[in-house]
């Protein structure tokens, strides 16, 4: 059973701040990536490529990974949201552009502090936290209010992004709340990335052409998703998830879309107009009004 702690220090800060920057490229690498491979086939493939690394990290550091500690059935639950998870946002990405992605899909922390209030002991929500609530309410309704445009984006995957992050959201509830929180991180990760893995990769001949055009740079790019975010990355944070305030660690999400908006401005030239600079600024504020002490 690891030790908890109260409060966020300055090693778990460091960590979470890397792991924003690391999403947030993450949602332009993945744009790319859909250019050679179907979203819901990059999502699968990516999850059955990342078991194998956690896998081997597993067993490399001698980490039990013990089936029987009566964690399976929430391993389970949690692979099914880490599936609808990243097939929703997988595709969301092909339908709208990176910047909007990212507004919508890290309102991630708003439907964890939520989620909290009601089922996690010790982690009610203030006034103050409502009112932000309120804000982060009204810059999703904001960024959804300019609609399609020429500019390459799309309510339909403004919406997949969202459902995405409810379902980002379930995962870090039920870690906290079932007998994950006293599994290993590895194990955790495992049981996410074998479900999905299945899921995905069984919906995909369904859903389109699984391969469009493979460039040595996609592969790259595709391993580099695999080793740095869908392996290591997300093994960090699982781990942060066990040891830290559910609710305190959420708060450093909302640099993953300044991130975010950042690389698809870079990379893709995203258009930034006042209403959605304006939305992703109300969402930041709600939520560090949510999680202020």
């Amino acid at each position: 059973m690891v030790e908890r702690k109260d409060r966020v220090d300055a090693f778990a800060a460091s960590l979470l701040i890397g792991f924003s920057i690391l999403l947030g490229l993450n949602q332009a690498l993945v744009k790319l990536v859909n250019a050679g491979f179907e979203p819901v086939f990059q999502s699968g493939l990516r999850s059955a490529c990342a078991f194998f690394v956690v896998l081997i990290w597993a067993r490399a550091r001698s980490i039990p990974i013990n089936l029987r500690d009566g964690s399976a059935p929430f391993g389970l639950i949690a692979g099914v949201l880490f599936a609808l998870e990243f097939g929703l946002v997988f595709v969301a990405l092909d339908l709208t552009t990176v910047s909007r992605v990212s507004l919508f899909f890290y309102t991630m922390p708003f439907f964890t502090a939520l989620g909290a209030h009601f089922l996690v002991p010790g982690e009610r929500l203030s006034l103050l936290s409502v009112g932000g609530l309120a804000l982060a309410i009204a810059g999703v309704a904001l960024g959804l209010s300019e609609g399609s445009s020429e500019s390459g984006h799309s309510w339909t995957g403004d919406l997949l992004a969202i459902g995405a992050a409810i379902a980002w959201a379930g995962i870090a509830l039920l870690t906290r709340l079932t007998k994950l929180i006293e599994s290993p991180s590895e194990q955790v990760l495992l049981y996410q990335l074998f479900v999905s893995a299945v899921l995905l990769l069984a919906i995909a001949p369904f859903v389109g052409d699984m391969v469009r055009t493979v460039t040595p740079m996609i592969v790259g790019i595709f391993a580099f998703q695999v080793v740095a975010v869908a392996s290591l990355g997300f093994l960090m944070w699982l781990w942060v998830l066990t040891v830290y305030p559910v609710t305190n660690m959420a708060a450093y999400s909302l640099l993953a879309p300044i991130f975010g908006v950042f690389f698809g401005w870079l990379i893709f030239d995203d258009p930034l107009t006042w209403r959605f600079v304006a939305a992703l600024a109300l969402v930041a504020s709600g939520i560090l009004l949510i999680n202020r002490r």
